[in-house]
């Protein structure tokens, strides 16, 4: 069975940095995408980042183009997200998620989720 487990979120400051981390298990992810999604209070849950855990591109949001860094290491079954230059619109709840299509992780096709990870971002 397929589990994900994200950490790494608490309060950071603006213009600070945060770096999640998803734990990936229950099967091969090679040929699978992964990704990134958060949800703020009271708003819709939106598509972060992604990429193919067997490496190549990436794709980002435009509100974190430039700021946020996804990335895994396949050693530790892991998932990234550095978050650098951190705003106060960026608080939300943190999820990882794996499909096998990476072209529609932006529309939140995703197969899996992780339980997610609180970030909270103070101006």
């Amino acid at each position: 069975q397929v589990q994900l487990v994200e950490s790494g979120g608490g309060l950071g400051q603006a213009g600070g940095s945060l770096r999640l981390s998803c734990a990936a298990s229950g099967r091969t992810f090679s040929n699978y995408a992964m990704g990134w999604f958060r949800q703020a209070p009271e708003k819709d849950r939106e598509f972060v980042s992604a990429i193919m855990w067997s490496g190549g591109s990436t794709y980002y949001a435009d509100s974190v183009k430039g700021r946020f860094t996804i990335s895994r290491d396949s050693a530790k079954n892991t998932l990234y997200l550095q978050m650098d230059s951190l705003k106060p619109e960026d608080t939300a709840v943190y999820y990882c998620g794996t499909s096998t299509n990476i072209a529609t992780m932006r529309r939140l096709r995703v197969d899996f989720w992780g339980q997610g990870t609180q970030v909270t971002v103070s101006s």
